[in-house]
């Protein structure tokens, strides 16, 4: 992204900001093809269809913080691609996984991929290094890098309900396989940030993390997460997760992250108090219901709503976002309600 925004967010992040509160979107694949016109196959495929239509969400919507920024991923299919999963593509909607493990036993045999060499992640950091040469010439720089935590990547690899079954029946062998997907996600990032050498944030997406109680947290991710966030201790550290985090959302601030994206069914008010101002926060409009599935008045009056309860809360550092990613289907024009309130927020 441009030096403007990318020093609006770093601010925001700092709780340095002499701003008003900024606004930052996670965008991707199950968005922009749509929102472009474009199938996924074009998307997904062709560069120049890829790089038009990222271009064009960045000069549409110019005070919004889109997160990572100019994302080369292929759905979640990334991680699981370099352990042999089956990956189904379609060309109207991102791909699906098939898991890989028939059997916990099976991880004794499992190994690290390459992101040099294994899956799809080779063609990712390819399509990287094309990209940030032409971006440089627009003065657009690849700020922030991506990748699915060792949880949900875990899942992919056996099946979310095998895997959460594992967790309780088989748990030393589970904390073996999450030990082989943490190192993977840890190798999987630097290997990008070693292709951009302007990425200055990492944003690791996990959702599965939501899906455990606060004791199998701690047992289960807690380690996991932290080990992901100091691996990477220069770098602006991004988290999403709009799953239920409220009951361990106190132990995820000491995980090292800096900035927390959660689902709108927590309140900032709740979320506030139970990570202590230790991160800034970042949503908290729902995606579905109304950034995507309301009208433009309703997407500027839970704006205002998150903004005042933010203010009412304290010393709330706050990016204004949906709470959780753009989902497939936004319109345009409700997006363009955001942009309206980045603007007068400048």
């Amino acid at each position: 992204m441009d030096e403007a925004r990318w020093n609006r967010f770093k601010e925001a992040v700092s709780g340095h900001s002499k701003h008003s509160p900024s606004v930052a979107l996670i965008v991707d694949s199950p968005w922009i093809p749509g929102w472009r016109g474009i199938s996924h196959f074009d998307y997904y495929l062709a560069f120049d269809a890829w790089l038009e239509a990222n271009l064009r969400v960045y000069e549409t919507y110019p005070h919004i913080v889109f997160l990572p920024g100019f994302w080369v991923e292929y759905g979640m299919a990334a991680e699981p691609s370099g352990f042999g999963c089956k990956i189904n593509w379609y060309g109207g909607s991102t791909p699906t996984i098939n898991p890989v493990l028939r059997s916990i036993d099976e991880v004794d045999a499992l190994t690290v991929p390459d992101p040099e060499r294994d899956g799809l992640m080779p063609f990712v950091l390819w399509w990287y290094r094309k990209a940030q040469e032409v971006l440089r010439e627009q003065g657009i720089f690849i700020r922030m890098v991506a990748a699915r935590g060792p949880l949900v990547t875990a899942a992919h690899l056996r099946g979310l309900t095998e895997f959460l079954l594992d967790l309780k029946t088989e748990p030393e062998r589970t904390k073996k396989l999450l030990e082989i997907t943490t190192e993977t996600v840890i190798a999987w990032l630097k290997a990008q940030v070693r292709t951009v050498p302007a990425c200055e944030g990492i944003m690791l997406l996990d959702d599965v993390v939501g899906f455990l109680s606060r004791r199998d947290y701690e047992e289960f991710a807690h380690p996991y997460l932290q080990a992901i966030f100091e691996a990477f201790p220069d770098k602006i550290r991004v988290y999403h997760n709009d799953a239920n985090i409220l009951p361990f959302a106190d132990l995820l601030a000491d995980t090292g992250l800096q900035v927390l994206n959660f689902s709108h069914t927590i309140s900032i008010t709740a979320l506030a108090e139970k990570t202590g101002g230790r991160v800034c926060l970042m949503g908290n409009i729902p995606p579905l219901e109304v950034l995507a599935q309301g009208t433009p008045e309703e997407v500027q009056n839970a704006a205002s709503a998150c903004l005042q309860e933010a203010e009412n809360s304290g010393n709330v550092r706050l990016l204004l976002s949906a709470g959780g990613g753009v989902s497939p289907g936004t319109p345009a024009e409700n997006i363009a309600v955001l942009e309206r309130i980045a603007a007068e927020m400048w």
